[in-house]
């Protein structure tokens, strides 16, 4: 069976979105998560907002903003997990248990940490003066992020690469303490899309917010016009020869035009279209291809309760996931309930069978299941959903009971059946000796034990 690539993108939710956004990550994702291939989990990350913004008001907007421009911009929902990182109590949990196990000397060397503490010794100031817990442990909220859904590829600009980096040495970090051989992490890998469009702003500078050089994507035609008007170009008049190749106006219609429209339109800079008529068809280009996209934006920022249910019903996806995750690396860790934990052991039984154990949890959807772990905590079997506790603890006691095992092995896994019905499931394996290996080792885990 082929395992669909798992791919992870979240954005910070401080600003209104702009067309370098657009071109440079929104667009390409959206693309990206149409793939059949790829399981895309795409979530706002208003947590990480936190430590940039202390404006509740902005906050709040930028949220809204920006999971309209996703809707808007054509981003199926039922394709892909999209959530707000704050709707996954999980995520927060997570982090804490990975910031346990962090280097605080690993900490001390990311980029944006060291990038505000250089800035204050240039400054004369006290090395960590205004910087906060959450900008020093940011890494491990990323790395919490991207290890809760164990992505595969996390798409990323070049000055993130550190971040997804630390993803891995946390999550080795802690899968060796606790993993008892067991790889709870996937090892995630940094994506760099070089052919992905970083487009110029007014001025020919990236366009950036903090340059003050954008291009509305969303707000209105009037706006979007009124900004093109303003972009720099050089003093060439009206039938003078233009060189499209310099020409940052001729960058952002290359952008958004078809190969045929990008050369005709070279044609007619170099045939010298004056600039006004340029910018009036770059607007023509743009206005086209997104006014659609702007109805379907505003028409969303006019009923958040719209988005809310879409965020809602994503939030349950990321947590069916989340939540029975969290609670293997709970189990793991030594976080375990009283109540499933196994009774001490009777000194004259045997060591091997002793150490087996069921441990019982509840579904965000309130179902029932267990786990049957081996004595080296490996996963033996996972259940199937039960209505109740009760009816999951029957089948669990119905298996330690001794009777013959009814166990059916498919292709490099196998399901225990009971009363004509699969009541669990193994992992799938590499090979069929390793199945084979697993079963014999669920039969001697549920062997009952001689006096």
């Amino acid at each position: 069976m082929t395992t669909r690539t798992r791919i992870l993108t979240g954005i910070t939710t401080t600003g209104t979105p702009h067309l370098g956004n657009y071109a440079g990550a929104i667009r390409p994702a959206i693309l990206a998560s149409e793939d059949a291939n790829a399981d895309s989990f795409y979530f706002l990350a208003d947590y990480h907002a936190l430590i940039k913004c202390d404006d509740p008001q902005r906050i709040q907007r930028s949220r809204m903003e920006i999971a309209a421009t996703w809707l808007a911009g054509g981003l199926d929902v039922n394709r892909v997990t999209f959530y707000r990182q704050s709707d996954i109590p999980e995520i927060p949990e997570l982090t804490w248990l990975l910031t346990c196990v962090a280097a605080k000397g690993l900490l001390n060397r990311a980029h944006a940490y060291k990038a505000s503490v250089d800035k204050n010794v240039e400054n004369g100031e006290d090395p960590d003066a205004g910087i906060s817990m959450g900008l020093y442990s940011y890494p491990v909220l990323m790395a919490a992020d991207i290890l809760m859904f164990n992505a595969h590829k996390v798409p990323v600009g070049r000055d993130q690469i550190q971040h997804v980096e630390m993803a891995r040495d946390i999550g080795q970090r802690f899968n060796h303490l606790f993993g008892n051989g067991k790889e709870f992490f996937t090892m995630p890998e940094a994506l760099i899309e070089e052919s992905v469009a970083t487009l110029p702003g007014l001025d020919g500078r990236k366009m950036s917010k903090s340059y003050d050089n954008t291009i509305p994507l969303f707000t209105s035609a009037k706006d979007m016009k009124d900004a093109i008007s303003r972009i720099v170009t050089d003093s060439r008049a009206p039938g003078e020869p233009k060189d499209p190749d310099n020409s940052h106006l001729f960058t952002l219609y290359q952008a958004f035009a078809t190969k045929a429209q990008e050369a005709q339109f070279r044609g007619e800079l170099l045939e010298g279209l004056g600039w006004g008529e340029a910018k009036n068809r770059l607007f023509q280009l743009l206005d086209g291809q997104l006014g659609e996209a702007r109805e379907r934006y505003h028409q969303l920022m006019s009923r958040p309760s719209d988005m809310e249910d879409l965020l809602q019903v994503g939030a349950k996806k990321a947590r069916a996931v989340a939540a029975p995750f969290l609670a293997e690396l709970r189990e793991a860790v030594g976080l375990r309930s009283f109540v499933n934990q196994a009774a001490a052991p009777v000194a004259t039984k045997k060591k091997a069978a002793k150490a087996a154990r069921f441990v019982s949890f509840r579904e965000t959807d309130g179902s029932f299941r267990f786990r049957l772990l081996a004595a080296d905590g490996e996963q033996l079997l996972l259940s199937r959903n039960f209505a109740d506790g009760k009816a999951a603890g029957a089948v669990t006691k119905q298996l330690q009971s001794g009777d013959a095992l009814d166990v059916r092995a498919e292709a490099l896994g196998f399901s225990v059946w009971l009363d004509g019905a699969a009541v669990a499931d193994s992992a799938e394996y590499a090979d069929q000796a390793s199945r084979d290996a697993a079963i014999e080792a669920l039969r001697v885990a549920l062997t009952p034990i001689e006096d």
